[in-house]
């Protein structure tokens, strides 16, 4: 049998397959690999009535125009600050809960903590921020009465620029840590029991088995994990810090994917050559991130994305 026949036999077996792949395809090439072609009025003054080609070629021109920004470095250093923050923290965060979910025996009460933990991943982000704004509501919010109850000067946390990167991060600690918890518990489920069972022979306490069997045996899911969010590091969510943001604390504040929208989207006039040309340099950045990150991890180690 050759394999044009293999083929062909092949397929009439798999065909159903295929088919359910066809919606997920489509939906890829259309909102993913389609827009990409507007990607060229990056290096055009784009104006709407003359088209992506009918637009003047200006080259680098608005790459140039973002370094020479005055804020551009704050607002490079306002983001790799919250995102290398949050990736560190979230990992951590997402591991060790993992592990100590891993370690519980009562299944009732592990399916409780894994609910609990769940729940908050399905909070809009709009619910969950006007939660946090009632929160920290210098007048009225909890956490105001809790300090004034304890004989603190109460201040408006939101309103001080330090305080955000840590408000941003740990709320999203909050609403996403147990939902990432479910690649690390998906990976110790595969470690063998033999390894636990040849260690308690060998007297390991709980501890040491955590550090010597399951955190090895995760590493590999850990450092593709830490690719995959290299990629993310300069794109801090819009939405969220956006809605966070008000005029006390824009200095932390004001990051990439927020000035991109301040530009592209709500100027009273788009530039959108310049926007288009700012998320094009952070795609850019964000896929050499994770290509170098790659191959550190290679050298230092056996586990690598490609």
């Amino acid at each position: 049998m050759n394999k044009m026949e293999y083929l062909k036999n092949r397929l009439k077996k798999t065909w159903p397959l295929y088919l359910l792949l066809l919606p997920g395809l489509i939906y890829i090439i259309t909102f993913k690999y389609s827009p990409m072609y507007g990607a060229i009025i990056a290096f055009k003054n784009y104006k709407i009535r003359d088209g992506i080609w009918g637009s003047e070629w200006v080259g680098l021109k608005w790459f140039v125009k973002f370094f020479n920004y005055y804020e551009c470095w704050d607002l490079i250093g306002n983001t790799l600050r919250i995102s290398i923050y949050n990736i560190a923290v979230s990992m951590l965060v997402s591991i060790l809960l993992a592990l100590m979910m891993n370690c519980v025996r009562n299944k009732h009460f592990k399916n409780v903590v894994q609910t609990v933990t769940y729940m908050p991943h399905f909070v809009s982000v709009v619910v969950l921020v006007g939660v946090m704004i009632r929160f920290f509501n210098p007048s009225m919010g909890v956490l105001s009465r809790l300090i004034q109850t304890l004989g603190g000067t109460n201040r408006d946390l939101m309103g001080i620029p330090a305080m955000m990167p840590h408000i941003y991060v740990w709320s999203d600690i909050w609403q996403n840590a147990g939902w990432n918890t479910v690649l690390y518990l998906a990976a110790l489920t595969a470690v063998d029991l033999q390894l636990h069972e040849a260690a308690i022979v060998d007297g390991a306490s709980r501890l040491q088995r955590v550090r010597y069997v399951d955190i090895p045996a995760i590493m590999p899911t850990i450092v593709i994990s830490l690719i995959m969010n290299m990629g993310s590091v300069l794109t801090v969510g819009a939405e969220k810090m956006l809605l966070l943001q008000n005029d006390l604390n824009r200095s932390t504040t004001e990051v990439i994917s927020t000035y991109v929208y301040a530009q592209g989207i709500a100027s009273a006039s788009p530039q959108y050559s310049y926007a288009t040309a700012i998320g094009l340099l952070n795609s850019v950045l964000s896929f050499a991130l994770i290509v170098t990150t790659n191959q550190i991890c290679k050298k230092l180690g056996e586990t690598s994305l490609f």
